[in-house]
This record gives C-alpha cells, sequence and structure tokens, in this order.
C-alpha cells in the first residue's frame, strides 16, 4: 500500500505550491487513472511519488514505512518504477539490453514476450539500438515493456498511449489488465483516452495541484461534460469541494 499524508510539492525556487496538501491511499492490486486538465498537476504527483520531485511538505509511505526522504534510486530498489511521458534515448545500448537488465533475465523467451506485450515484433527490435532511429511511439513501448518487467510493488505509467498506434493500444489496454490480475502491483496511469478509463478502480482528479474528486469510471465517463471537457468538469468538481 502506497499513502501520501498531507503532501505539497513547490516549485524550484518558487514560492509556488504545484502539488497542495494532497491525502491519497494507493492499494495493492488495483487500477488507478489519473485525470484532469493539463498543468492541473498530474504529473508532477507521479514524480513525486517516484522521487523525482522532492517533498515540500508532508510525508509518503509505503506498506507503512515512511520513504520520503529516498532518492528516486532509492524508490526503485523498494520497487516503484516511473515510464516517462517522453522517455530517454540510450546511445549504445540494445533493446536486449534493457529489458535484460530490468528483467533481470537474459532469458530470449522471456524478453521476447514483453515486446509482444506492448505491440512490438520481437524479432525487428531485439537487437535494435536505443537511438534516434526510434519514433517516439516505439520508443515509449520500449520503456513500458522495461517497466513490465521489473514486477513492481508501484508502477506509474504517464500518459502510456501517447504517440502509439491504435492496435499497439488496444494490445497495451490488455497488458495492463493481464498485469493487474496475476500481479499485486499498484498500477497508476496518468491518462485522459476513454479506454484507460475503463480499466480504472478508481479514476482521481486533480486540478489546481489538489485532488478534487475520487470515482469510479462509469460516473466519469457518463458524465457528458467531463467527456467534452475534463478541464470544466474539473473546475466544477473543484468549486463543488
Amino acid at each position: 500500500m502506497l499513502e501520501l499524508r498531507n503532501v505539497s510539492v513547490s516549485a524550484i525556487d518558487e514560492d509556488i505550491e504545484i502539488i497542495n496538501n494532497i491525502n491519497l491511499t494507493l492499494e495493492d492490486k488495483k487500477i488507478y487513472v489519473v485525470t484532469g486538465p493539463n498543468g492541473g498537476g498530474k504529473t508532477s504527483l507521479a514524480k513525486a511519488i517516484m522521487g523525482i520531485y522532492p517533498v515540500s511538505d508532508g510525508a509518503i509511505y509505503l506498506d507503512g514505512d515512511d520513504i520520503t526522504d529516498k532518492t528516486t534510486t532509492g524508490r526503485a530498489i523498494l520497487g516503484i518504477g516511473y515510464a516517462f511521458q517522453a522517455p530517454p534515448r540510450f546511445k549504445g545500448l540494445r533493446v536486449r539490453d534493457l529489458l535484460s537488465i530490468s528483467a533481470r533475465d537474459e532469458d530470449e523467451n522471456r524478453l521476447y514476450s514483453l515486446l509482444a506485450d506492448v505491440g512490438l515484433c520481437a524479432q525487428d527490435y531485439i537487437d535494435r539500438e536505443l537511438n534516434a532511429s526510434f519514433s517516439g511511439g516505439e520508443l515509449k513501448r520500449v520503456e513500458i515493456a522495461s517497466i513490465l518487467a521489473r514486477e513492481l510493488r508501484v508502477a506509474l505509467f504517464d500518459e502510456p498511449e501517447a504517440g502509439i498506434d491504435l492496435w499497439s493500444f488496444q494490445k497495451l489496454t490488455e497488458t495492463f489488465k493481464q498485469l493487474n490480475e496475476i500481479s499485486s502491483t499498484t498500477i497508476v496511469i496518468i491518462s485522459h483516452q476513454e479506454r484507460i478509463l475503463r480499466l480504472a478502480d478508481e479514476v482521481i482528479l486533480i486540478c489546481g495541484g489538489k485532488i478534487t474528486d475520487i470515482t469510479s469510471p462509469d460516473k466519469i465517463l457518463g458524465d457528458i461534460d467531463y467527456f467534452a471537457d475534463p478541464g470544466a468538469y474539473c473546475a466544477h468538481c473543484y468549486a463543488r469541494k
């Protein structure tokens, strides 16, 4: 279980809170989708959990242990992983190398299976170097495969559908479902996409750096105002709170 208690995050060298006094409990074996308007604090929340952004106030606990002061590396060792919205490139590193490091396993069948899970033909990609020849969508799929390889306690995905074609997106949603069924991983996905929202056990709406609602996917998708304009819906929730 991951717990955030009164967590705030301030912009560097500025007295501006980008995350404001968030309290949130994320349980094992559940899928949470974080949604809301651009600039509302979704990615900042995920980066605070990963330790990329330091917490200016409050505390973060994993299974009851305070991890607030742990580095990104320390949190990764504990089983927290983050798939960036715009993944980095690794010149000189092959897809095979990255997946073997992530999985701690060089078994060919396992590596091929990980690539298939994200909609990539293993024979075409396994020995390619992760350089500028990869499109953004291809690179994102490889990064997601590396996250899936780690068998994490908490897996954070920042808009995993961005730059991915429709067939691969369908494959990816199936992979999230399968991961949820076979593991106790807490899955947190930042997304506006209907198919991703439908995967959620709970949908977390963030606006203005605050959680404005925690609700069901049916409620969100059944609200015409949200589906037409997530920002307007969040502003409405925030006002209601």
